[in-house]
């Protein structure tokens, strides 16, 4: 039940009633408009601007059209108050049964309340996490995989049809220097002082149980062997247990993907997709043979003063044509995401996000092209950059790097913390802004904290009904009795006030999830709690806003049905972040 969508869906009759009657031009075309809640609550519950969308087509005074449809709507007899507001706003005001209504119906749905319908809009493919299997992962890929993770139980939740990917680097040079650093590691194993570690390979002590699994299994057969030889048997078992360390990692954090994809098979088993993805852009007229000018203040690794092949991706708005192929015929990097990106394609993804790290803002331009090229516009890309994230402990810059060497580990954080925070906190900032993170802000037990706060608004909800049951014995808790109770005695400001927050809940997440935007739902949850704790707050005040009202049933089951829709809607955006919703806290 979306309250909003509802009163569109009104809007939108009583226009083309206004068109059959002559009123509105017989051939107007009805644009987009809004039904949202007014800034100002007294304003009333919603406010519509279709008058003033409409004003300029119909060649009419907005103020017209809003009063010719204020007489239309007025027929519906749960609405209490329509006024036209401003230049033209529509602002209505219903009676309290719509949110008596809105009670039972979440009651009625349950999880499945707010959730979008099956959705005919073509195969979603989020990407995300994609580090490098050269070691743990770090804190800031701890940020893009909750962001990646969420956004895709967003997406589903909202009904779209979404496929989890992980891109595995596993070709090119770094995986070679992977290799060699484990190389390094496995003569250790065999007991030889390998003193410390050249400059350019992986320094972390992560790379030891790897040596000492190599020596386990090949014993000193490698020592024998020419680089030429053992690279490719150390590259593949290094890369293998690097992933298998990673999954780990993201498990830590309750995150799963559907698909791993290795870059190494665009050009494995007789296929050649960089190739192929290549031949694609040719016969679309894309692709020539060329110079490029050296980048202007920075050094372009894939600039050489020499003819190579090369994309017309200034065609689809990037500012410079793109290299494929040097002139030795080797591919470039950026050869093999135009591959990667055609084989997403051709798998039959319509809807394509890819998750970012700050430091790859600049090849967006390009990897958008190549998309519109090969999919000829069908197919949309949205590429979200995850900022940096900074730690602190009590305010202070704090560092704890324990394995990795160089930088804090996704590990570090999450056993340092817990899970919940973790992923609540990566989530409670817009992903374009630099998160600040603060190891003593994050489990304090206050309002300040915001996952401590949503969680413990659950588990209020969940105390709130066990206590009844025990006050008022054979008193049934469950959904479909609370949905029968007599909500009419719902009609305190507080309470209403926090129906109207569980009536936004829908539109929250068909909103959140069209802009990819998970950060809204962290902060509605927030919002929801405190909606809840201060209606708390108001019984201990005045005894007669108490949830549990003992020598009166009547009241007392009205006042858990609005409890249970609330914990409802908590355990629903907590599933979608991937926190638990618990039921009880210490």
């Amino acid at each position: 039940m979306n309250i909003f969508s509802e009163v569109e869906a009104r809007v939108s009759t009583a226009l083309e009633a206004l068109k059959s009657e002559g009123t509105l031009p017989a051939d107007l075309s009805l644009p987009v408009f809004d039904a949202e809640p007014p800034r100002d609550p007294s304003h009333g519950d919603i406010a519509v601007n279709a008058a003033l969308v409409l004003a300029k087509a119909a060649k009419m005074k907005p103020r017209d059209i809003a009063e010719a449809l204020k007489a239309k709507l007025e027929a519906h007899s749960d609405i209490a108050k329509i006024e036209v507001a401003g230049p033209g706003f529509l602002n209505i005001t219903f009676k309290d049964e719509v949110w008596h209504n809105l009670v039972r119906a979440i009651l009625n749905f349950g999880g499945r309340y707010g959730a979008g319908p099956v959705r005919d809009a073509g195969k979603l493919n989020v990407e995300y996490v994609s580090a490098n299997p050269t070691g743990p992962m770090h804190v800031g890929h701890c940020r893009g995989a909750v962001f990646g993770d969420a956004l895709a139980n967003l997406l589903v939740f909202a009904g779209y049809d979404v496929t989890r990917e992980y891109y595995i680097n596993d070709a090119g040079g770094q995986v070679n220097v992977l290799a060699r650093s484990a190389y390094l590691r496995y003569r250790e194993a065999l007991g030889e002082d390998i003193g410390a570690i050249p400059e350019g390979l992986y320094p972390g002590d992560y790379l030891k149980p790897v040596g000492e699994a190599l020596a386990e299994q090949h014993g000193h057969s490698l020592v024998s062997m020419p680089e030429e030889q053992w690279l490719p048997i150390v590259r593949a078992f290094a890369i293998e247990r690097m992933m298998a360390m990673i999954k780990d990692d993201l498990a830590a954090l309750n995150i799963r993907h559907d698909v791993f994809f290795s870059e190494a098979s665009l050009q494995s088993g007789g296929a050649d997709l960089i190739k192929a993805a290549i031949e694609e852009l040719r016969q679309k007229g894309l692709i020539y043979e060329g110079k490029l000018e050296k980048p202007k203040g920075h050094d372009d690794d894939e600039w050489e003063d020499r003819v190579q092949t090369l994309f017309k991706s200034t065609a689809f708005g990037d500012d410079e044509d793109r290299a494929l192929q040097k002139s030795d015929g080797s591919y470039t990097y950026f050869a093999g995401d135009v591959a990667y990106h055609y084989d997403k394609l051709r798998r039959g993804f319509r809807h394509l996000i890819n998750v970012f790290g700050a430091d790859h803002v600049g090849y967006i331009p390009r990897i958008k092209a190549v998309v519109a090229a090969l999919s000829d516009k069908y197919a949309d890309l949205d590429v979200k950059v995850v900022q940096l994230v900074r730690l602190f402990k009590a305010g202070e810059p704090f560092k704890m790097s324990k394995r990795a060497g160089t930088f804090v580990t996704l590990r570090d954080v999450v056993d340092e913390v817990g899970r919940d925070p973790v992923r609540y906190m990566m989530l409670y900032r817009k992903n374009q802004e630099t998160l600040d993170f603060d190891f003593a802000k994050v489990t304090e037990q206050s309002k300040d904290n915001p996952v401590f706060y949503v969680q413990y608004a659950h588990a209020r909800s969940a105390s709130v009904l066990r206590n009844a049951i025990e006050q008022i014995p054979g008193l049934d808790v469950s959904n479909a009795a609370l949905g029968e109770a007599d909500l009419s005695i719902l009609t305190d400001p507080g309470e209403i006030d926090l129906v109207k927050r569980l009536a936004a809940f829908p539109r929250l997440i068909d909103g959140a999830a069209s802009a990819h935007e998970p950060h809204r739902l962290a902060f509605y949850l927030y919002d929801l709690a405190s909606a809840l704790h201060s209606q708390w707050t108001r019984g201990n005040d005045s005894p007669h806003l108490r949830f549990i009202q003992s020598n009166d049933g009547v009241a007392t089951s009205a006042r858990l049905a609005l409890i249970a829709a609330t914990k409802t809607v908590i355990k629903s955006g907590l599933e979608i972040l991937g926190v638990e919703a618990p039921d009880a806290m210490r």
